[in-house]
């Protein structure tokens, strides 16, 4: 038995064992509140009386902070190891007002396999705003140093990446752009692991980006995005933008965000099981060409995701071997053919022509993003269920 309970499993770091409380108790008490309510309340008004012209008890409107939302912050800072915690009406809206703090001219360096949106916009920026990006292979750390630049504003890390699932090296990655230039910003993409087995801030990184939309609220029926840091000079540069651009989340998302954070602690094991199950089950199937988890010996970054990380979710890719993608996912049943991942369903999809179809045709080869690759993200059925479907499709693709 592994340290995350898995049997037979992978030996990652120790999980924190005080996450679930942090989760169910960090940034609200109760008696803070004249009617002490257990769960904290769903403000949803825009506005604040003041009790005189500039002279308010903390909140004055909505855009610029509210109480739901201030709660929701703090709660996020504190899982991650940050002091501060900022949300945004989406990921790839937290992923912008990053963006936000750049000037022309400046020059972004990025990991080769990201998220399609967060290419296209990093693309965008070049031909709006004159800020160039270039789209590295991390985990060569030569090529990577190699890529940086006096102009270089922005290291921008996904990790796991997107839809590959490579492992970039944080804390190696950090240490050569901040010898380089200390002003450089080192911004992490964590959405696959979220801060239950991943704390980049601990190794190095400046800013820990998410879309809450996936693992963080784990049901499939929120929008938004986060920041979460310690400097406090960056966190007025982004509390800045995330006020005068305005793309925050409404109070009632908000709640319901908060809501799913108190059992994360819950739901992760059980996606990390199901995943690694389904993981070694496709690694012997005929049909299978290759499988891409971190949690298996075979995954090119297997020791530094042991180093690394607390464990894995509930993403997993793989290759069928002389089948057609299409076909398999047409075939499932209990498996859902949608983008987005990280909710309590499992969902299946085909990057190529789907979440990373914007990804420009060369580069999406140079990935091995083809026609005959599959991204699934294993939800919280059971795990008998889940294979059974799986083998299914794959039988008759």
């Amino acid at each position: 038995m592994n340290n995350n309970g898995i049997a037979d499993g992978p030996q990652f770091l120790p999980l924190d064992p005080t996450f679930g409380t942090k989760a169910i108790h960090s940034g609200y008490v109760p008696k803070d509140w004249n009617f002490a309510p257990v769960v904290p309340p769903l403000v949803l008004s825009t506005t604040f009386e003041q009790d005189g012209p500039a002279q308010h008890r903390g909140f004055e409107y909505t855009r610029s902070g509210n109480p739901t939302r201030q709660i929701l912050e703090e709660t996020l800072a504190k899982l991650d190891g940050g002091k501060y915690g900022m949300v945004f009406a989406s990921g790839l809206a937290a992923t912008t007002n990053v963006v936000a703090m750049l000037n022309s001219g400046d020059h972004i360096v990025s990991m080769d396999d990201v998220y399609g949106g967060t290419g296209r916009l990093f693309r965008q920026m070049h031909k709006t705003a004159n800020i160039q990006p270039d789209f590295v292979d991390m985990t060569d750390l030569a090529a990577f140093e190699k890529a940086l630049s006096p102009k270089t504003k922005l290291v921008w890390i996904e990790t796991p990446t997107n839809p590959t699932l490579k492992i970039v090296d944080i804390a190696k990655v950090s240490e050569i752009a901040h010898k380089f230039n200390k002003d450089i910003i080192v911004a992490v993409d964590n959405t696959f692991l979220t801060s239950f087995y991943q704390k980049p801030l601990t190794f190095g990184a400046d800013m820990v980006v998410y879309s809450l939309t996936k693992y963080m609220n784990g049901h499939s029926d929120v929008l938004m995005g986060a920041i979460v840091l310690n400097r406090e000079d960056l966190k007025d540069r982004i509390a800045f933008l995330q006020n005068s651009l305005g793309a925050v989340p409404s109070p009632f998302d908000c709640y319901l965000l908060l809501r799913s954070l108190r059992t994360l602690h819950v739901r992760m094991p059980l996606h990390m099981k199901n995943a690694y199950t389904i993981a070694k089950f496709l690694s012997k199937h005929p049909k299978v060409e290759k499988v891409l988890h971190p949690g298996l010996p075979s995954h090119p970054q297997h020791e530094l995701s042991l180093k690394q990380t607390s464990g894995h979710s509930g993403l997993i890719a793989f290759y069928i071997k002389d089948g057609s993608g299409a076909k398999f996912l047409q075939n499932l049943k209990v498996f859902s053919l949608a983008e987005s991942l990280g909710g309590y369903e499992s969902l299946a999809e085909l990057p190529y022509s789907m979440t990373h179809a914007s990804v420009p045709a060369d580069l999406r080869k140079q990935l091995g993003i083809t026609e005959g690759f599959i991204r699934i993200s294993v939800g919280l059925e059971s795990e008998a269920d889940l294979i059974s479907d799986l083998s299914d499709a794959l039988d008759n693709c």
